[in-house]
């Protein structure tokens, strides 16, 4: 059973609240869209942040993302992730929301299908503040970007209408 549907049935079945950090909720949700991955033609040429392309590395090309921004990858249809390091651009006129090295499109086993729909994370809300500070609060293309003062934590309340046990 899906863990978020498991949490939900437990917050409303017995009052339990949901653990936001069991559930991996650090990260933040930043765009969804298309990946696809580099060709081979591209293996040991420079990228626009002026490193050597390597086909095995974990790194990504995208069209706004700063250089070594660190992005988590999702697979949305089979769950899959990776994590990248922006370090190329896109043509701002691309459909795709990310470019993904060999490496990176082999870990989403995304080889055969060539483009895949995926979502994009940062690591913390941190990060997602200091992507809005270089933004200046405005955020290109289809990126959701948003300041966050602090988390959303649920805590755990005792069952005050709980039988005792005996």
């Amino acid at each position: 059973m899906n863990k978020s549907l498991l949490s939900l049935l437990l917050l409303l079945i017995f009052g339990l609240p949901w653990d936001s950090k069991a559930q991996g909720a650090d990260s933040v949700q930043i765009q969804t869209g298309w990946a696809s991955f580099y060709g081979k033609r591209f293996h040991l040429r420079k990228t626009a942040n002026g490193e050597v392309f390597h086909l095995d590395s974990l790194t990504a090309a995208h069209k706004y993302l700063p250089f070594d921004t660190r992005v988590k990858v999702t697979r949305l249809d089979t769950g899959d992730t990776v994590w990248v390091r922006i370090n190329d651009r896109l043509p701002k006129a691309s459909r795709r929301i990310i470019d993904l090295s060999r490496g990176a499109a082999s870990q989403l086993q995304m080889l055969d299908d060539g483009i895949a729909q995926v979502k994009l994370e940062v690591a913390s809300i941190d990060a997602m503040n200091e992507l809005y500070d270089q933004f200046e609060g405005e955020a290109r293309g289809t990126l959701r970007i948003r300041y966050f003062e602090e988390a959303i934590v649920f805590r755990k309340r005792p069952i005050s209408w709980a039988w005792p046990i005996w």
